[in-house]
């Protein structure tokens, strides 16, 4: 497996974080408010929280790209069939095309794959909603780990790309890779939310997001056909 897939996932995932404004956005504004006042107003003293809060979810990402790395092996292990690994690699950068399409408000089909993930997230919820408001940097690390797992078609686009991974480490990398692109974005709606939401929410601001995302899951399937090594 070359680099590429964990730039294409960074990519993925930096670009894409549009949509953490509106998928995260409440939550990371509900973690800022549950802190104390002297530190909810001080950027500086709320820094730690969001950071612990992001190094959960990260987590959470690494474990499913884990989980999704593991079940890859094991099926390129039973069939070891050559046309398996391509399809793989076309899915991933279909789902890229897709995402593109979704991030920039042009096609919303990526819901549907949003909504598989419902009946997980009802038994996880409540869970997370134990550790509101947030208090401790504990609290903040579990809350982040809970909400790794919302239904996200951003996350799900990402694990499909750990799909082609060729093993449970790589799987992991690859939605570390993920995660790492959404920090900027996530960070910066705990830090300064007025403001970095106002930005975000820019129609142009999303079309250019999803324009770059789309035309990386073109690049990646022109790999793909052109037998350049992605993936190996």
């Amino acid at each position: 497996m070359d680099e590429w897939v964990y730039f294409a996932a960074f990519i993925m995932g930096f670009f894409g974080g549009t949509h953490c404004v509106g998928m995260c956005g409440g939550i990371v504004g509900a973690l800022s408010f549950g802190l104390a006042e002297e530190k909810r107003d001080d950027w500086w003293a709320s820094f730690p929280y969001i950071l612990v809060y992001n190094l959960g979810r990260m987590s959470s990402y690494a474990l499913a790209g884990a989980i999704v790395g593991g079940i890859s092996l094991l099926a390129l292990d039973l069939t070891s069939i050559d046309q398996l690994k391509q399809g793989l690699k076309l899915l991933a950068g279909g789902f890229m095309l897709v995402l593109g399409l979704y991030l920039g408000g042009w096609w919303h089909g990526l819901l549907r794959v949003e909504q598989m993930g419902q009946g997980l997230w009802k038994h996880l919820q409540p869970i997370g909603q134990r550790f509101m408001p947030v208090r401790t940097l504990r609290q903040a690390l579990i809350l982040g780990m809970v909400w790794g797992w919302l239904p996200c078609g951003l996350v799900y686009s990402a694990l499909i790309l750990a799909l082609t991974a060729t093993s449970i480490e790589q799987g992991a990398l690859i939605m570390l890779s993920f995660g790492l692109g959404t920090l900027p974005t996530v960070m910066a709606m705990g830090l300064l939310a007025s403001l970095f939401t106002s930005i975000v929410r820019q129609p142009w601001v999303r079309k250019l997001s999803g324009a770059m995302v789309f035309l990386f899951g073109l690049y990646m399937l022109w790999q793909v056909y052109s037998g350049e090594g992605w993936l190996g």
